[in-house]
């Protein structure tokens, strides 16, 4: 999920659409919103975050150490309407980790992010749990050494597990990675249908149920030699 502050709505409601026909969800918050939200939110929300894009806010230059005293592995980008070397140079001072000039196509931004998490952790464009291979630029996993197709709910999933593969997640914690925080048009318990219906096919294909369910935990990806563990 992403996080989009800006002090103008057609903004946020902008890039919340964009992100919405690529499958992505997202938050639009204002300047005055912002800092509550971010010191409010409990931590396992947090960890939903894929990335904040800070546009056009005064002090937006303490943003990025607000966030990483919250969360530290979301990429924090800032978003320009003119090019400006001082400026630029300041966010990057500031603690931004990219720094894109308005307009910018979400496309560029997921990729931008996926760059910088590529950086950050050792992972390349993928990631393997066992026979699972999952992707994060949009291509359905390979699974037993075949492509597998998923419908792309259930695709975020799988890869929201896989990130945290080895931590047990909570059904808040996906419902908040695949639909976003604070969407209130979709009812949480739609994620244990999700589940239940990837866990039967990655089971029909692999042999073996890969998601490990404990009532009131959460869920785990695991390989097939973890699953006694």
């Amino acid at each position: 999920m992403f996080i989009i502050v800006d002090e103008r709505e057609i903004v946020t409601n902008g890039y919340a659409s964009g992100f919405k026909r690529e499958g992505v969800s997202s938050l639009g918050l204002m300047p005055e919103e912002f800092s509550d939200w971010v010191t409010t939110t409990p931590q396992e929300e947090l960890g939903a975050v894929d990335a904040f894009l800070i546009g056009d806010c005064e002090g937006r230059q303490t943003y990025p150490r607000i966030i990483r005293n919250r969360i530290r592995q979301a990429p924090v980008l800032a978003l320009n309407e003119k090019p400006s070397l001082e400026l630029t140079l300041e966010l990057f001072a500031a603690g931004v980790d990219d720094v894109l000039r308005k307009p910018v196509h979400v496309r560029e931004i997921m990729a931008r992010v996926g760059a910088i998490r590529r950086r950050a952790t050792e992972d390349a464009e993928n990631m393997d749990v066992g026979n699972i291979r999952v992707f994060f630029d949009g291509r359905d996993p390979v699974v037993a050494g075949e492509e597998f197709a998923l419908p792309r709910r259930e695709r975020r999933i799988l890869e929201f597990m896989a990130r945290n593969h080895g931590r047990r997640v909570t059904k808040t914690q996906i419902y908040n990675a695949v639909y976003g925080l604070m969407n209130e048009d979709v009812d949480e318990s739609v994620v244990e249908s999700h589940i239940s219906k990837l866990r039967k096919k990655l089971k029909m294909q692999l042999g073996y149920d890969p998601i490990e369910s404990v009532r009131f935990l959460g869920y785990m990806l695991k390989k097939e030699d973890e699953q006694s563990l």
